[in-house]
């Protein structure tokens, strides 16, 4: 029957679905966390970013970035907060947090007892005591990533 017919194909649908990814410019402002990069896994490394929302408008993100042990590193690509990066990233509210708990440790956490911010150059330094709101996080790979780009940050209008 199955020669006459055709092999039967299967119709279901899928329970999940791929985030979705939008394009995004920023800015990184320190280099928060990274893992020592391993040669079988894949690695990570989390930044505290500025997001341009609009040309004069920014919004401090936290950026997640994944790669394989082939792949370069986002910090390769040098701390410069003049540096603008594009790249198609995921918003993921699951790992969204503050500043504050970014920078503390707990019990069976990754992060260790005292901050280790690694500023880029010409970053504005983070006011910690003020930011007790939520980042938002992007999760993004090295597959993601298009090119930095260097611009002068824009001033703000008075």
């Amino acid at each position: 029957m199955c020669v006459l017919c055709g092999p039967e194909s299967a119709h279901g649908d899928l329970q999940w679905h791929s985030p979705k990814k939008e394009f995004v410019r920023l800015r990184l402002v320190a280099l928060a966390w990274n893992h020592p990069r391993s040669s079988f896994f894949g690695n990570e490394e989390v930044f505290i970013a500025e997001k341009e929302l609009t040309k004069d408008e920014t919004q401090l993100v936290k950026l997640v970035y994944n790669f394989l042990p082939y792949q370069p590193r986002l910090s390769d690509e040098g701390l410069h907060y003049l540096t603008v990066h594009e790249l198609r990233a995921s918003k993921n509210p699951e790992c969204d947090e503050t500043l504050a708990h970014m920078l503390t440790s707990e019990v069976g956490d990754w992060r260790g007892p005292q901050s280790q911010l690694q500023y880029a150059t010409d970053a504005p330094v983070l006011n910690l005591a003020r930011r007790k709101s939520r980042l938002p996080c992007y999760v993004t790979s090295a597959d993601d990533y298009t090119k930095p780009l260097d611009e002068p940050p824009s001033e703000p209008e008075r």
